[in-house]
């Protein structure tokens, strides 16, 4: 009755293989959307305004508030500004003498391994995952 041996080897090797493919392969956790809160606001005459951004993602936990991210502002027309500096923390800063109304951003960087040249002064880019909001300054 040597049998048994071979039989319940095979056996478990073929549990052990439905266990693997049942539980699948870990997915990549992926940014869906960044978003900016407030989505508008008006700096005090102090000049300095803290957002916060919310991240959300294809797996848990999301939603992330407040986001670890990269911050930084533009002009509403897309190009680079140093009316408005941003730190990471999120806590915009108008410059002496900036009276107009910006776009703060906050992006994360997904990890896939794509080599991008593309870059834009509001955040954007290959990869990021970009969230705007709008700071009118004094």
């Amino acid at each position: 009755m040597n049998c048994l041996g071979p039989r319940l080897f095979s056996f478990l090797l073929l549990t052990l293989a439905a266990i693997a493919l049942a539980c699948g392969t870990s997915a990549t956790r992926t940014a869906q959307s960044v978003t900016v809160s407030p989505t508008s606001a008006t700096a005090p005459a102090s000049g300095a305004y803290q957002f916060t951004a919310i991240g959300y993602f294809s797996t848990a936990p999301s939603p992330v508030t407040p986001l670890t991210a990269t911050w930084g502002a533009c002009s509403l027309d897309g190009s680079a500004t140093t009316a408005v500096t941003v730190s990471n923390a999120g806590l915009a800063q108008c410059a002496s003498g900036a009276s107009s109304t910006y776009t703060v951003w906050a992006f994360v960087q997904n990890a896939n391994g794509d080599t991008c040249n593309v870059i834009t002064a509001c955040g954007g880019g290959c990869g990021r995952v970009t969230g705007t909001a709008r700071l009118t300054c004094p």
